[in-house]
């Protein structure tokens, strides 16, 4: 029997394919006496990895969740428990079809092989399916499937030579002790210090959370939220299949995703797999889980329920009769397997908000397992993730996204959509509105249309400005066809001409606001950022944060309202993550709070912004007397606002920063003064696209990553501050070099497709050479869109991408991939200038 160890650097729960991938990596990196804990049996304690189906599509939307499977498909194959199959998807309609063209596009810009193929040539790599069911279908060449307990063993026993590990197999957690300590609003109150098995005390500064669908529960034993909820997919196994009698090894045929009917079918050996994301979802707490003791097979095989597969194996047989549908096959295997599903459906990954120490690698699948557990275990070891995965930071989440309700809402909706056709604007409706602004009811009479930002009610546009359709008539670049208008309106783009005419109001509630204070905040702020933050109180600094490598980290805003008080003002999207992070480097002395709900924003912009606000404060907002980049309270109406004199959507303007409670009345108070100057509500559409994309301004997690720099960005300063910074080494060897990327603004020479519609691209999109090849720099980094959008005031459809430094020229021709067809474009700026007013005459006038 294993001695239980007194102490451990790292204590991982949960031996399943995420936790051996690891304890494999932490060991690599250095870590020694790491233990990890399982109350199952080796080489298979019961999880989700026991019964997964086990393939591996490469094609992802998500880039991270592309580079996670990129990277543990080549681990996979390291190890050399990978089989190379292929993969269909088969369209049964129209719009699937037009959906598969589209994934094709999206591969070609990841570099993974696919084409659209017939239902005959389909046929030909499954003589089993009946052609006549389908229309076609897309034909990933390099799919394939794994042996994940294999995959596990051969990790975890490496670790366990090294002599960096020791298992305790058959030994349940019990508790998570964490010791007590002052927190921040809202963030880490306290550091892991043991962990409690039913084999004894372990004391230990680090517990990492991979145990998928009972992450949850364990998470509890921390005093944490882990937004996570096990879930039922059904799946069967028919067999034997006289076909596959003679076939070499575990698989022969290609996998086949049925993916209109939300199935796949697969050959393992002898037998079909058929799994299903058709049937209702059913919901499994992580307390109701049986034990092992309690399980027939294992405690996530629980109990087959015939009638939810009942349909589903119509809808196989239907395209498989001759296969499924043979007298001499049965169904010799079938459970209702459990998963792990989140409100957003990606993993999470790092250390958790609640405590120190405290770490998640949970809600990852087999086909993005070892990426996770080599991500995990870089960020345990203090760098920088070989994958960008700030999109599965297990500290993005706020806490209502983190309540029960809300995950399994978000769960029950997003499960029938596994394989759905999901439009990159859509939006969820379970959860809603949970978060809104003072001014939702105003703007609800005006018409909003909203979209959800971490709970926020963000209007996008408004019903109630449709008169400016006729005004604007002929300039509004309409979209003719669906996929295109869907979750779009050319009011967006009616809003936007408006706003350069005139002044809009845009409420901007969903921002995150983050106050630093304290003796210590000075040093904070200039630790965290590029920017020179030593500058005078009412100054507004516009920084990017970096990490140790140079690459983006965040893009904020920070105002210094004090000599030792910091507002900073970032993403609604990134909050909690930017929280955490500046919780991470707090020195002696500085202080962190949230003050997001005490706070509505609420922006004013235009040519006769001024003229507004002048008849609404007594206060001088004059060029002279409100200079550009500055910030100061002023009254409105019987209310002090923090007014501060920047621009998102390149136009005189400024936010003005209003405590909650009286947020509608500063609205009403603007909004009334506003109407003699012209003045219209505008939303998220303008501010987040059309404004921002004729100005060139880079957003983050589109433009800024991690994986370019304020080089690569065109964001460099003429000099670099004296005082240190995280990455300012990285950013000082990146200004001594030539970029080998550029970050250029396209547009759009010609919508018309081949049929004479009009298209406008969406973002994700390859950008190609004039003779149709991927352009990829010189560190293998793909040219894709990585915002697209109109230009209402140049009049052309804009996209932003990153360009090897040679194709960076302004005036070049080149091509964008959209649904199958290449469009040209002219790289009209290769440099941060805008093409709208490319002096920013408006924003400083």
């Amino acid at each position: 029997m294993t001695e239980t160890p007194a102490r451990a650097s790292a204590v991982i729960i949960g031996a399943g394919i995420v936790g051996n991938s690891l304890v494999h990596h932490l060991a690599l990196l250095g870590w020694r006496d790491l233990v990890l804990v399982d109350k199952g049996p080796m080489p298979n304690p019961g999880g989700s990895t026991g019964h997964a189906s086990n393939f591996i599509f490469p094609i992802e939307y998500s880039k991270m969740m592309f580079e996670l499977t990129e990277d543990s498909t080549a681990q996979y194959k390291e190890l050399g428990v990978f089989t190379e199959s292929g993969g269909i998807e088969v369209a049964r309609t129209p719009e699937r079809m037009i959906e598969l063209r589209r994934r094709c596009s999206q591969a070609k810009s990841w570099g993974i092989p696919a084409e659209v193929i017939t239902p005959g040539e389909v046929n030909k790599l499954v003589p089993y399916l009946d052609e006549s069911v389908i229309l076609g279908g897309a034909h990933f060449p390099t799919v394939g499937v794994v042996d994940s307990l294999r995959a596990g063993t051969l990790m975890r026993e490496e670790a366990q030579r090294s002599g960096a590990l020791t298992v305790l197999a058959g030994t349940e957690v019990l508790g998570i002790t964490v010791s007590d300590s002052a927190s921040w609003a809202g963030g880490a109150g306290g550091r892991v210090r043991g962990v409690t098995t039913s084999a004894g005390e372990i004391a230990t500064d680090n517990v990492v959370i991979c145990c998928g669908v009972w992450s949850p529960r364990i998470a509890r034993m921390a005093g944490a939220r882990l937004a996570l909820t096990p879930i039922v997919h059904q799946m069967i196994s028919v067999g034997p299949i006289a076909l596959f009698a003679d076939t070499p090894g575990e698989i022969y045929y290609p996998i086949v995703r049925d993916v209109d009917t939300n199935m796949y079918e697969r050959q393992h050996g002898g037998d079909m797999e058929v799994g299903s994301y058709a049937h209702r979802p059913i919901i499994v707490a992580p307390d109701e889980i049986p034990s092992i003791e309690e399980s027939v097979l294992s405690p996530t095989e629980m109990p087959f329920t015939q009638e939810d597969f009942d349909p589903q194996l119509e809808q196989a047989l239907e395209l498989m009769p001759e296969l499924l549908g043979d007298e001499r096959a049965g169904i010799r295997y079938a459970i209702n397997g459990l998963i792990s599903m989140t409100p957003d459906g990606h993993p999470l990954l790092g250390e958790m908000p609640e405590a120190r120490g405290l770490w998640a690698a949970a809600a990852s699948w087999i086909k993005e397992g070892p990426g996770c557990g080599r991500a995990v275990a870089e960020l345990m070891s203090g760098r920088v993730p070989t994958v960008d995965v700030h999109e599965a930071d297990a500290a993005r989440l706020y806490p209502h996204q983190r309540t029960v309700a809300h995950v399994r809402a978000r769960a029950r909706e997003g499960f029938n959509k596994m394989y759905g056709i999901v439009h990159p604007a859509e939006q969820w409706e379970s959860s809603r509105p949970t978060r809104v602004s003072p001014m939702y009811e105003r703007e609800r009479s005006l018409g909003a249309f909203c979209y959800e930002t971490v709970g926020w009610e963000r209007p996008f546009w408004y019903a109630s400005n449709a008169g400016l359709l006729e005004r604007y008539a002929g300039r509004l670049m309409d979209r003719a066809a669906e996929w295109e208008s869907r979750w779009w309106s050319p009011i967006i783009n009616a809003e936007h001409l408006a706003m350069r005419d005139a002044c809009g109001l845009v409420d901007l509630s969903a921002f995150a606001v983050l106050e630093i204070s304290g003796p210590g905040a000075l040093e904070a702020v200039q630790t965290l950022s590029v920017a020179q933050l030593n500058v005078a109180v009412g100054r507004v600094v516009y920084t990017s944060w970096l990490d140790d490598n140079g690459g983006f980290r965040a893009d904020l805003t920070v105002m210094r309202l004090a000599p030792d008080r910091f507002r900073v003002v970032t993403g609604g999207a990134t909050g909690m993550s930017d929280a955490k992070w500046i919780a991470d480097h707090l020195p002696s002395g500085a202080f962190l709070a949230d003050l997001t709900s005490a706070w509505t924003t609420i922006g004013l912009w235009g040519p006769r912004a001024r003229d507004v606000l002048a008849s609404v404060t007594a206060d001088d907002v004059s060029h002279a007397g409100f200079a550009f980049g500055t910030c100061r309270e002023i009254e409105i109406g019987g209310s002090v606002v923090l007014a501060s004199r920047i621009s998102y959507v390149g136009e005189l303007g400024w936010e003005l920063h209003v405590p909650i409670e009286q947020g509608a009345r500063v609205w009403d108070t603007v909004w009334q003064a506003g109407q003699p100057h012209g003045l219209v509500p505008v939303g998220i559409g303008v501010y987040g696209t059309t404004g921002r994309l004729e100005k060139g301004y880079r957003a983050f997690g589109f433009e800024l990553t991690p994986d370019y720099t304020l080089v690569e960005a065109g964001m460099t300063r003429p000099k670099v501050k004296e005082q240190a910074f995280i990455g300012k080494d990285a950013y000082l060897r990146q200004r001594a070099e030539e970029p080998c990327a550029v970050m250029c603004t396209l547009a759009v020479d010609s919508n018309e497709s081949s049929d004479g519609s009009l298209r406008y691209m969406l973002g994700g999109e390859p950008i190609l050479s004039v003779s149709g090849e991927r352009l990829v720099d010189a560190k293998g980094r793909p040219s894709y869109v990585t915002s697209a959008g109109s230009g209402p005031s140049v009049g052309k459809h804009l996209l932003m991408a990153y360009l090897p430094a040679p194709q960076a020229v302004e005036g070049g021709s080149l091509l964008v991939e959209y649904m199958g067809e290449a469009y040209p474009v002219t790289v009209a700026r290769a440099s941060a200038t805008p093409l709208f007013d490319p002096a920013n005459e408006r924003i400083r006038s």
